[in-house]
């Protein structure tokens, strides 16, 4: 009975404890730094359960992790500084994303405000940018191939996502990822308009496009004439490799946050600064984001990887879905 007392005082103390607008986007970045390899993690387990596999250990991408720390960096030298630049930089905006984007709360914190749903979208596109730039100066032929593949299909899936955005910037009339969020939020009517629903689907394929899945890539595979952004990576090594894998990891999870929290399924999320409510919101997103990747890895099972030259035909359909997205929101008002 004592334990029981002592066990919900301290419940009610952890959840009056109200944290600070800076100190909730510190955990939101936090949330994103230490939770994408878990949600990494399982995805591989579950994909080599339905590969009659055993798998690896859940979190084994950490242990990965810490290894490629501990190991030494190994530079060309054919290769410059870029080499090195491009990993710490695409890292760099990997942390600065979940600052602008509704992870764990409805309310926008202090930095929610300076950049809208299109500069996030150039951030990532940034650090795409640096990690390819990074893989062609490595001089391997390889590595440059698949950065050469990787800058081309970034080309294609680019206005796709604009159209995206603009599709769901004229449903709710703000493309402030807090504002999108609260709108979509608002009615369940929202989720359910045929133009919001054919703006999710392309943004879904856009996820399969970016996370490197089948039916464009084979993510876990080691074939190097169909690698595109493993390709990039392959002369890394140590500590570089490491902020390759943990930054990919995140960039997994942050598209997952934006997948789940603007368009499919925005709650789950604090209302308030309060550690208890903030805490909940971490557990629901994770939740959410596994419960996506399992989505994922039943996709990557159940298809065949395309043909290279196929891809921008995949590519194509996500892009025809988003303008027809933006054609039935004018022609069918919905």
């Amino acid at each position: 009975m004592a334990s029981t007392r002592i066990s919900s005082r301290g419940g009610r103390l952890v959840d009056s404890l109200v944290v600070s607008p800076y100190g909730v986007q510190a955990i939101q970045v936090l949330t994103i730094l230490l939770g994408a390899p878990l949600v990494s993690g399982v995805i591989a387990n579950v994909e080599a359960r339905f590969q009659g596999r055993r798998g690896p250990r859940i979190l084994q991408p950490y242990y990965d992790i810490a290894k490629f720390f501990s190991k030494e960096t190994l530079v060309t030298y054919e290769s410059s500084w870029v080499f090195i630049a491009g990993p710490i930089v695409a890292f760099a905006c990997y942390l600065t994303v979940p600052m602008l984007i509704p992870v764990l709360t409805t309310f926008p914190l202090p930095l929610g405000f300076t950049g809208d749903i299109l500069g996030g979208g150039f951030i990532l596109a940034l650090a795409g940018f640096s990690v390819a730039l990074s893989g062609a100066e490595s001089g391997a032929p390889y590595a440059q191939l698949g950065a050469s593949r990787a800058m081309t299909f970034g080309a294609l899936i680019e206005p796709t996502i604009l159209f995206v955005i603009f599709a769901v910037a004229l449903i709710t009339h703000t493309d402030l990822p807090y504002a999108l969020s609260a709108t979509i939020r608002s009615s369940t009517s929202q989720m359910v308009r045929p133009s919001h629903v054919l703006a999710a689907f392309a943004f879904f394929l856009v996820v399969l496009v970016d996370t490197g899945r089948i039916p464009v890539e084979t993510h876990s595979g080691t074939l190097e004439f169909g690698m595109i952004d493993e390709a990039r990576t392959l002369e890394h090594s140590g500590p570089t490799l490491a902020l390759l894998k943990w930054g990919g990891a995140m960039k997994q999870l942050i598209l997952y946050t934006i997948l789940i929290n603007v368009f499919i399924a925005p709650w789950g999320l604090a209302s308030s600064g309060r550690l208890g409510s903030v805490g909940l919101a971490a557990i629901a997103l994770l939740g959410k984001a596994i419960g996506l990747g399992v989505i994922f890895a039943v996709v990557d099972n159940s298809f065949s990887k395309l043909r290279l030259f196929k891809i921008t035909e995949f590519i194509a359909s996500a892009f025809l879905l988003a303008v027809l997205s933006v054609l039935v929101f004018y022609v069918g008002g919905g």
